[in-house]
């Protein structure tokens, strides 16, 4: 359409779409330039500049007494920005907030919002003040060291971007909607963003992910935890992308065995009342099970949100339903766009993390060269000065001699300048010049600073002549504010991502202790939680059993494995060690039946634990009370029903009581009630279904039983000279025993004496093999537990008794032992 102007008397007529276009664009950019968007440089909104810059100038500096925020709100009202009240107090309330900046700019006193998303009190109630870490981003603004431009209404001038010291875009981050165009930038860590500014200086050349060395990820105020390293290197090359935080949760148990999860951190910009409230509609609408009671028991000294759980729940599992269903985890979504110099004024550009950083040192560049040059101004118009009052004081008599003859100061000073051939500006400095300073001490004030500031001007002009030296001075300040400013990082980084909800990705791989009792109660354990302790002490409470329970199986294991559980009857049933309960020392435990689909008359006699999807070439091997012993493919047990399945087929009143991984073609050692022994090669016992009963393995004497056996590993033979048999006897004594005293034997037969077993030392109830491992621990039938070194237990003969490592109450038994 072309173009039709028409002029009549002074109204323009012109196309109504070509009108409005031109608007919307003029008004699109103002919203972009001098609302929503940053400046690269110093990492301002117009706002937030000029809100700083008011207080700046009107003394409400650091450290200085608490001002009413509507003095600072009227003050940028008046003179720098043309917009409502409440437009400059909120964006005053966010530069206060320590859940919202990483570093507040503001120091504020008074109620300045919360987390649960409260507004903050009235402006005539709070009161502010610049905080440390943003007079940082002032310093250096009268030294002429930044571009100024008149403020609304022509009255006055203000600064159209900061000096800053730091880099404080990627300090604070910054949020904002523009017309057409956004922007989202995280908070970081401050010493992580300097060093990586540091490595810059060093280093121009160097790539974004040559940063991201330094740079490990956002830092949010509010801590939590961000995933995927490779996502967050990704967005830091193109300015976009998305990072997944998560609130930093932790499963505790109550003193009732019941189990809470208890919240300390939430992810970046998320209302705590409202996931709250999110929290329990998903109760109420039973979209979660599981849940008991919510609270919030936020203090002055930190969040905390407790989500106590019902005695049927399994823990980790509603933790990961609230993952899943609220805020608990959400993505941040990178969009680095802020505004840029360039030829034409400020322009929108979405940046990488290193060219914002490279932005900032040129901007810091600019800025220290223009102090620099307002120094050497000052410094020469004073040495100039200084000049002009040595040459009068060297002559002093004819200097004064000139003034007493002239006959008014016009004419002194006139005088002066022709006579001793000074300035203007030297000349009215003489006239300005005390009586005091003819003093001798005066005098060589005057030369001393005179000297002082041709250094001064040496120095500067130096500095001016070299951009290694301005660097030099931009990294040594730098240096210096991480020393004064730097803190450790809020948020934790996880270097894999999260991708679909699995539970084994989201629970924490640690060593374990697993401890079942004789009545059923099961639970795991750090295996930190006990202390090495001297053979013969008491140990410590390790389970709290009463009178008629006794602890049975005592295993160690990781998180992330499998375990399988077998009963007496020959069943077995398959979890995984994180579905265990966890427990503290002291606690109970809970029954099996709460998650396993255990019959009540059965009871579990062994329990094993394996790293998962490693089942080639393994076997597991089974003995009975009776000395029958079965060999079958671990790959067998990989897909067990939840109601068990059966592992051996046990002859009438025989039982299983344990189970081993071995490799196919190892030794098998087994021991006896009676302190017998035998050792056979594993071979000797093929390889049978699950289904199948088995064959003999030791031939038992009247009333003897099997204590244990262990596995003598074929891939360690060039070990064995080191490795012992532990023999442990249930009145707390125990020896260890090379196993080259142990003859390899043909199965079936009575075996050999691997213990003197008395009334003293009472029967064997363990026999295992030590390899490399260092400390023992031992629990009693009581629940009394005991961590020593292995080298404390003496290696002895096999007919021997051993040494006490443990002394029992009266009435209590060792129950088990475990090496690690």
């Amino acid at each position: 359409m072309e173009e039709h102007i028409e002029q009549t008397d002074k109204v323009l007529k012109r196309e109504i779409g070509d009108e409005l276009q031109e608007c919307y664009l003029d008004y699109a950019m103002s919203v972009i330039i001098s609302r929503a968007l940053p400046d690269v440089r110093d990492g301002m909104k117009p706002v937030q500049r000029r809100i700083m810059w008011a207080m700046w100038e009107t003394g409400l500096k650091a450290g200085v007494k608490y001002r009413k925020s509507a003095a600072v709100v009227g003050e940028v009202l008046k003179s720098y920005h043309p917009h409502g009240d409440s437009a400059v107090y909120d964006a005053m309330a966010r530069m206060a907030q320590d859940f919202s900046l990483r570093y507040p700019l503001i120091d504020g006193q008074g109620n300045w919002g919360s987390i649960d998303g409260d507004n903050q009190a009235a402006m005539r109630y709070t009161e502010c003040r610049l905080s440390k870490i943003s007079e940082e981003l002032l310093f250096d603004i009268e030294k002429d060291t930044v571009a100024w431009g008149p403020n609304y209404d022509g009255t006055t001038e203000e600064p159209l971007v900061l000096p800053a010291r730091l880099p404080a875009l990627l300090l604070n981050g910054v949020a904002g909607i523009a017309v057409g165009m956004a922007t989202n930038i995280p908070p970081h860590n401050l010493r992580e963003i300097i060093d990586a500014v540091l490595h810059l200086a060093d280093n121009a050349h160097a790539t974004t992910d040559d940063l991201t060395q330094f740079i490990k990820g956002p830092d949010f105020p509010t801590g939590g935890i961000i995933y995927d390293k490779n996502a967050i290197s990704e967005a830091y090359r193109s300015g976009r992308g998305g990072v997944t935080m998560r609130a930093v949760s932790d499963i505790q148990e109550r003193k009732s065995g019941l189990f809470n999860i208890v919240i300390t951190q939430i992810p970046y910009q998320v209302n705590k009342s409202e996931l709250l409230v999110k929290m329990a509609t998903l109760v109420t609408e039973k979209k979660i099970e599981g849940i008991k009671d919510l609270r919030d028991e936020s203090d002055r000294d930190g969040l905390r949100v407790v989500v106590e759980l019902k005695s049927d729940a399994a823990p980790q599992k509603v933790l990961n339903q609230l993952y899943k269903h609220t805020d608990l985890q959400k993505n941040f979504n990178f969009n680095m766009t802020a505004l840029v110099p360039s030829a034409d004024g400020l322009q929108p550009q979405l940046l990488s993390l290193k060219d914002i950083l490279e932005f900032y040192l040129e901007h810091r560049k600019d800025v220290v060269r223009k102090r620099a040059e307002f120094e050497l101004r000052k410094a020469r118009e004073r040495a100039h000065i200084l000049e002009g009052l040595a040459k009068a004081l060297e002559f002093i008599d004819a200097v004064i001699a000139t003034i007493k003859k002239s006959k008014d100061k016009d004419d002194a000073h006139k005088n002066l300048v022709a006579k001793f051939k000074l300035t203007e500006i030297q000349a009215t400095a003489i006239l300005e010049m005390r009586l005091q300073t003819l003093a001798a001490l005066e005098s060589k004030k005057i030369e001393d600073e005179l000297k002082e500031k041709m250094r001064i001007i040496k120095e500067l002009e130096t500095l001016l002549a070299s951009v290694a030296k301005i660097l030099g001075v931009i990294t040594n300040e730098l240096r210096d504010l991480r020393d004064k400013f730097g803190d450790d990082r809020r948020t934790k980084v996880v270097a894999n991502p999260i991708g679909e909800f699995k539970e084994l990705d989201l629970i924490t791989e640690e060593d374990v202790i697993i401890t079942l009792s004789q009545s059923g109660y099961i639970k795991r354990i750090p295996s930190d939680t006990y202390k090495a302790q001297k053979r013969g002490g008491k140990g410590l409470i390790g389970s709290d059993v009463n009178e008629e329970d006794t602890l049975l199986n005592f295993i160690s294991g990781n998180t992330h494995d499998n375990i399988l559980f077998f009963t007496h009857t020959g069943r077995v049933f398959q979890t995984k060690v994180y579905d265990v309960p966890q427990g503290s020392r002291t606690a109970k435990g809970k029954l099996m039946q709460n998650f396993l689909d255990l019959p009540p008359e059965e009871n579990i006699s062994a329990v094993i634990a394996y790293p998962d999807g490693n089942t080639d070439g393994r076997y597991l091997v089974m003995l009975t009370a009776d000395g029958t012993i079965k060999k079958t493919a671990l790959s067998e047990f990989a897909n067990i029903r939840r109601t068990g399945i059966i592992a051996i087929n046990l002859a009438k009143g025989d039982s299983l009581i344990g189970v081993k991984l071995s490799a196919g073609k190892d030794d098998i050692i087994i021991t006896t009630h009676a302190g017998q022994a035998i050792r056979f090669t594993e071979t000797d016992a093929k390889p049978l279904g699950r289904a199948a009963a088995g064959v003999r393995g030791i031939k038992l004497k009247k009333d003897d039983r099997v204590a244990g056996f262990d596995i003598i590993r074929a891939d360690q033979k060039a070990e064995h000279k080191k490795q012992t048999l532990l023999v442990v006897s249930e009145n707390g004594y125990a020896k260890q025993t090379p196993i080259s005293e142990y003859k390899t034997q043909t199965r079936g037969g009575m075996g050999i004496k691997t213990s003197n077993v008395t009334p003293k030392i009472g029967n064997i109830i363990s026999g295992q093999i030590i390899r490399d491992e260092e400390e023992l621990l031992a629990v009693s039938t009581r629940g009394q537990i005991i961590r020593i070194p292995l080298k404390d237990v003496r290696t002895a003969g096999r007919a021997t008794s051993g040494v006490k490592i443990m002394s029992l109450k009266e009435k209590d038994k060792l129950a088990g032992v475990v090496a690690l």
